[in-house]
């Protein structure tokens, strides 16, 4: 069956349908990552978007359960150059077509997806739409409709509606607050000994209280960080409980905020497991995995509340904040990445070292 991706500038990509058939409209991005294309399906913080994979052949390995970072698919389609249709891994359950399939997401496979990067790099990231529905009789009309998507709500659409708890009698309780937060996160922390209880995006400073928690977690998750007042608010009085605090990719974000700094859209975003970061204390730059198309704006960041801690060695946007005023380090990339670098999983070790600190080394 024939697939089509329509771009909001008006370029026409012909394809091949892969998945479901249908019509999909989202922010088109693309995404560097040789591997990890189960994982980036699955992350909450594609939500509302059309991911673009820029390695050619994606599936070699398959499909399986245990490598999903959250419960379904959260990207509202998915570009790929080939499809690979006989996957040779021991661990591999399904293809690629057919794990889209269930899951329903409208994809495409067969265009010049080098190309495709190429536009969106020179423009900037655009909406699209991938569709097995195109005429050239409703092109006006679903032109009309791409032109105007907007990605909204998209904390409250993906964080979860009750806690949970993992790694229950571990030594020290985290509280991880869920505004899309990856599985990798939650097996991070359990396996420092952390129990881990996942709360809603919107939960309070006296409900972390009431948890009776040694530390806290701030996820990562989708969206414009900057349309998350009520949460930006809350984060403002979690900080002053005085318990460390840690804060990935948008719970980054949103702790920059809550401090007084600004955030801005970047023309087309960090997406892929091969960015490098300069921690600029330590002297020393990490490959890292990413996935935002909103940072934080370094020098907007108030003195007395703390400084930038890493900076991305490519373009030299903030990747990391050490505060001051609060007993809190964010950082805008993955530690917990997987499919992905480890280098930078000892952020992890930090926070568990700041919660035992804080608890008087026991």
């Amino acid at each position: 069956m024939k697939a089509f991706l329509l771009l909001a500038d008006g370029t026409l990509f012909e394809g091949v349908s892969l998945g479901a058939a249908g019509t999909a409209i989202g922010e088109v991005v693309f995404a560097t990552g040789m591997v990890g294309f189960e994982e980036t399906l699955t992350d909450p913080s594609y939500y509302g978007q059309i991911i673009t994979q820029t390695y050619p052949l994606i599936g070699n390995y398959g499909m399986n359960r245990e490598d999903k970072e959250s419960p379904r698919v959260w990207a509202r389609g998915y570009i790929v150059r080939e499809s690979c249709r006989y996957p040779s891994n021991f661990r591999s359950e399904q293809t690629l077509d057919a794990f889209l399939k269930q899951e329903k997401v409208v994809a495409i496979e067969g265009i010049d997806t080098r190309r495709l990067t190429r536009i969106l790099r020179s423009h900037g990231v655009m909406n699209g739409a991938v569709t097995t529905e195109y005429t050239p009789e409703t092109r006006e009309e679903l032109l009309a409709a791409i032109r105007g998507y907007a990605i909204t709500g998209a904390v409250k659409a993906v964080t979860c509606t009750e806690p949970r708890v993992y790694g229950e009698g571990g030594k020290y309780k985290v509280a991880l607050l869920d505004f899309g937060c990856k599985n990798n996160i939650v097996r991070c922390l359990v396996g420092r000994g952390c129990e881990v209880t996942v709360l809603p995006g919107f939960a309070t400073a006296a409900d972390i209280k009431a948890l009776g928690a040694d530390g806290v977690m701030l996820s990562n998750g989708p969206g414009d960080p900057a349309e998350n007042l009520q949460i930006i608010e809350n984060l403002r009085a979690i900080m002053e409980l005085g318990l460390p605090v840690f804060g990935i990719c948008l719970g980054h974000q949103l702790s920059a905020l809550a401090a007084g700094a600004s955030t801005g859209k970047l023309k087309f975003g960090h997406r892929g497991a091969n960015q490098p970061v300069t921690d600029l204390a330590r002297g020393r730059t990490l490959v890292t995995s990413q996935n935002h198309g909103y940072a934080v704006l370094g020098d907007t960041l108030p003195a007395e509340m703390g400084k930038v801690s890493h900076v991305n060695a490519n373009d030299g946007t903030c990747e990391g904040v050490e505060y001051t005023a609060w007993n809190c380090f964010t950082v805008q990339f993955h530690p917990e990445a997987s499919g992905g670098p480890k280098d930078a999983e000892y952020l992890f070790d930090e926070f568990v070292s700041r919660i035992a600190a804080a608890k008087g080394g026991c």
